[in-house]
């Protein structure tokens, strides 16, 4: 079967709510390496995860990484506008994403943030909506209250 963007794109966001969640943290260290390239194994050897697949397609390659107490989302794409259109479609719910070329880490700021102490990249946030959350920086107060969030 062929994954179309169409049919990736629900399943991406949601593993991007279940993540995420609400949070807020540190800036993520001082210095930041020269962005690195590659495959998502690579890149996961360069982050210390071992990759848990989820999406292994042309057009996108995803994977869940967890070290100790960090969790996130690292995808590589095909094509620098894939990227792009996945990473715009994503960010209307939210979270934090580190950018590379061809790439995107996404998770709490402070598991991105760290990362890209390893990584490089480019620190983007996602829309932040206001209404359903209390409290805390932006908004955000906490745990799993996205769980039936709608958008």
């Amino acid at each position: 079967m062929r994954l179309t963007r169409t049919m990736l794109a629900p399943a991406a966001l949601a593993a991007v709510l279940a993540l995420t969640g609400c949070g807020s943290g540190g800036d993520g260290g001082d210095a930041v390496p020269e962005t690195a390239t590659g495959s998502l194994e690579h890149l996961a050897a360069e982050a210390k995860c071992d990759p848990n697949m989820q999406t292994d397609a042309d057009t996108i390659r995803q994977a869940i990484c967890e070290t100790g107490d960090e969790r996130y989302v690292l995808a590589t794409f095909s094509t620098d506008r894939g990227q792009r259109e996945w990473i715009n479609t994503a960010k209307d719910y939210g979270g934090f994403y580190l950018v590379g070329r061809k790439w995107v880490a996404v998770g709490h700021e402070e598991v991105v943030s760290g990362l890209r102490g390893r990584l490089g990249g480019t620190l983007e946030q996602g829309t932040v909506h206001g209404g359903g959350h209390s409290g805390g920086e932006g908004g955000h107060s906490g745990g799993g209250e996205h769980a039936g969030h709608s958008g």
